[in-house]
């Protein structure tokens, strides 16, 4: 598990960690330094429309972002990223980066390249610098092909919380969006 040579890791930060949607080998709790996740990226599509965008997550610099690292097998890699191209570059609003995440994070040793998406910030689908009261109204209001954007915030916050992780801002936002969808 030290290297990963030429075998292909996907890094997941969002709806990848519960739902990958390709053949995995193995599957572990990773870190990857140097970015954070956020609620950035506007969706048309998987959870929001033009009339009712939603949000989803993007790597933005600074930080450290919790997810989950996936070993493909070789005979799969070609395959897989065929299917992470078309399933995360409807809009071309990421750029596709091979980085490297700590599959341990307690011993800092256990380092592979993952393949992953960072947001581009000069895309017109960025969105920059919202409050949590935007961020969570937006989120309240977008239900696309993959459904409601909350249950993606819900789904995010659990399987952080399944892994060990507490994300404090990602939290206040469910938290958030569940106070204003009882009216309080």
């Amino acid at each position: 598990m030290a290297d990963d040579g030429n075998e292909l890791w996907v890094f997941g930060y969002g709806s990848l960690m519960w739902d990958p949607g390709f053949p995995h080998l193995e599957a572990m709790p990773a870190v990857l330094s140097g970015f954070h996740r956020s609620f950035c990226i506007y969706s048309y599509q998987y959870r929001g429309t033009r009339e009712r965008p939603g949000l989803v997550l993007g790597l933005k610099l600074g930080g450290r972002c919790h997810g989950m690292a996936f070993r493909v097998a070789p005979e799969e890699a070609e395959a897989t990223l065929a299917y992470l191209t078309e399933r995360e570059m409807t809009s071309y609003v990421y750029n596709p980066m091979r980085l490297p995440v700590n599959l341990s994070v307690v011993v800092q040793d256990h380092v592979v390249h993952a393949h992953t998406y960072v947001a581009d910030h000069t895309h017109p689908n960025y969105a920059a610098d919202l409050t949590l009261e935007e961020t969570a109204s937006l989120i309240r209001q977008g239900v696309g092909s993959r459904g409601p954007n909350r249950d993606y915030l819900e789904n995010t916050v659990r399987h952080l919380e399944d892994i060990g992780v507490d994300e404090p801002n990602l939290v206040a936002l469910r938290d958030l969006v569940r106070r204003m969808d009882s009216g309080s």
